[in-house]
């Protein structure tokens, strides 16, 4: 089996006829009709039921099929990929943010980054830490915007400033504006977000070093759902301050400050440690760096 015994069955296939198969290759049909009767003669099998108007695939043409599939996928991503690394003038980049800097940090950033590379495309998909970190890992994600800790052991990471986690309730709840002590958050009815967040890992992290556990009512994966909550009910969150600063300066929200208790978390944007990054990639690092004042 051939490279090219594979692409005629492959666009064979996927037209439904030899003739709409020969169009796409830009072949003769007698070519790809011995293409297709020499690639069965090699496996030994029958690829395509012959139908009055066009062709099927058999049992053991839909299992080769499926293996073309994955093989021509494979070779377009490989095409795909040494275009953009031939320069930066057009390319493609999967991005991954952590949910406060992916609803209010990034989109300023790559809207800079768009006017600067119009023809560079960006994919950008919104999680946690846990999630942008695994995407990385796995090669969905070029790049991922984090916040706080993350596994220095596998991801390179250029520091993009700080973040402050703050205790926020409406502004007529009984404790807005007021000074609490860390204890007497334990029993109140609190909303965190979800487990595998850099959100509730820095929170859980500091109560545990004051021998505190802080059991959230309620787990919630949103912000902006958060935030309604709070608006709606006698509830407590902690939240980045990033993201509730509209709230706050119309009056919607208040900040409940915490007796000795200032949590700051560090952001970062990341990339799998001995990566070789593309000009796509190293493009939107510099730039973000410049951005933020981050050093080179």
């Amino acid at each position: 089996m051939n490279f090219t015994h594979l692409l005629a069955f492959y666009e064979v296939a996927r037209a439904g006829s030899v003739s709409a198969g020969a169009e796409r290759l830009h072949v003769s049909q007698p070519a790809v009709t011995r293409e297709i009767r020499e690639l069965e003669q090699r496996v030994g099998l029958v690829l395509f039921d012959r139908l009055p108007r066009g062709v099927a695939l058999t049992e053991s043409g839909r299992v080769l099929f499926h293996h073309a599939s994955r093989i021509f996928t494979l070779a377009d991503a490989a095409e795909a990929e040494m275009k953009e690394l031939a320069g930066i003038g057009k390319g493609h980049l999967n991005i991954g943010a952590s949910a406060t800097l992916g609803v209010y940090l990034v989109p300023g950033l790559i809207s800079s980054f768009n006017a600067a590379y119009p023809r560079i495309g960006i994919d950008l998909t919104v999680s946690n830490t846990e999630r942008v970190e695994a995407g990385l890992r796995d090669s969905r994600f070029s790049l991922g915007f984090v916040e706080g800790p993350f596994d220095a052991s596998v991801l390179d990471a250029r520091s993009i400033g700080s973040d402050e986690i703050a205790v926020i309730a409406a502004a007529n709840h009984p404790l807005a504006g007021k000074t609490v002590q860390p204890d007497d958050l334990v029993d109140q009815v609190v909303i965190m977000r979800e487990p595998g967040s850099g959100t509730r890992a820095i929170v859980e992290e500091a109560y545990a070093k004051r021998g505190l556990t802080i059991m959230p009512l309620m787990s919630v994966s949103d912000t902006e759902a958060i935030k309604r909550m709070l608006i709606a009910q006698h509830t407590l969150c902690y939240v980045s301050l990033l993201s509730v600063t509209d709230e706050l300066r119309r009056g919607d929200l208040a900040v409940v400050s915490v007796d000795g208790l200032r949590i700051e978390r560090a952001l970062h944007l990341v990339w799998l440690k001995g990566r070789s990054l593309s000009p796509s990639s190293r493009a939107l690092i510099d730039l973000v760096s410049a951005s933020v004042g981050a050093p080179a």
